[in-house]
């Protein structure tokens, strides 16, 4: 029996509070979530870079609205069992859009959501440069308005703040505790590829009372460690963005040069999936069955 939303969301506050850091493989469409759900994965990362992508053909510029994004975060939240964590930008816009994001990706069946501080429209935190964020008055007021703007008092409010790099650490862990006053459920400090982000880590935990997820894609000393000395170093949930789009990328491009150079598939494959294992990700046993027990 599949799981509701509630249940789903449930689910993921369990997982954080367990001595074990929480794998978050990143994806953007069913098909993968359904791929890291297979791999025994207890929850999925739906990224809005790989959403842009994806759907768009564009890197992440801000041009993935929430319309687009709730409405496929639906679809993907609908296809698997597992918890699913989504970006959901900056919110979109002002207090009356963060609003309406929060009741939107509710209503799609995600277990939670991360809103960052950043001024609208916004950048990818991973492009060089320091990102633009709100004023704190302005930032704190966004977190506490999609704190209330929920019905479902288990879907998780991620807060996210981008001001360690315009703004040092002090600032971000300042506003990430703040947003923990203010309700938030965990917390995501944008460090970067930061030399010192251990160092960093270490001391967010020490200093901020909450859950604390981070993006371990993003290169230096995080992106060594292992799950199992995540925990230790600070880290409840740990996010992989580049995964999905990383590895379809680096399949895609290889299989297109073979194809474009042997002008067959042939000798290709044992690099793909058979038409079988591609339906037995796909659920089709499942729909089989389902379809057999209805049918006179």
């Amino acid at each position: 029996m599949k799981l509701s939303s509630s249940q789903k969301r449930k689910k993921l506050r369990q997982l954080i509070a367990i001595n074990e850091t929480l794998i978050a493989p990143g994806i953007y469409d069913g098909y993968g979530a359904r791929l890291v759900q297979d791999a025994g994965f207890l929850a999925a990362y739906m990224t809005g870079n790989g959403v842009s992508a994806c759907l768009l053909g564009t890197p992440d510029i801000g041009q993935i609205d929430l319309t687009i994004i709730s409405d496929h975060a639906r679809r993907v939240a609908s296809c698997v069992d597992i918890p699913l964590i989504c970006d959901a930008d900056n919110g979109y816009g002002g207090i009356l859009n963060i609003k309406r994001t929060v009741e939107e990706f509710e209503a799609s069946g995600v277990a939670a959501i991360h809103i960052e501080d950043q001024i609208f429209p916004k950048r990818c935190a991973q492009f060089p440069g320091a990102r633009t964020v709100l004023n704190f008055d302005q930032a704190l007021a966004n977190i506490q308005c999609a704190i209330a703007a929920r019905s479902d008092k288990d879907f998780m409010i991620i807060a996210r703040t981008d001001s360690a790099s315009a703004f040092g650490l002090d600032e971000a862990i300042h506003r990430a505790k703040a947003f923990t006053e203010a309700g938030a459920d965990a917390v995501f400090i944008e460090l970067k590829a930061n030399p010192d982000c251990l160092k960093y880590i270490k001391r967010i935990k020490e200093e901020v009372p909450n859950y604390c997820l981070y993006n371990v894609d993003v290169g230096g000393p995080i992106s060594l460690l292992k799950a199992s000395e995540l925990k230790n170093a600070g880290v409840d949930i740990a996010i992989h963005p580049t995964l999905a789009r990383g590895v379809f990328g680096f399949a895609m491009e290889n299989a297109l040069k073979h194809l474009q150079n042997q002008k067959t598939l042939e000798n290709y494959q044992d690099h793909m999936f058979t038409g079988n294992q591609y339906n037995r990700v796909l659920g089709i046993e499942n729909i089989e069955a389902w379809e057999k027990k209805f049918t006179p």
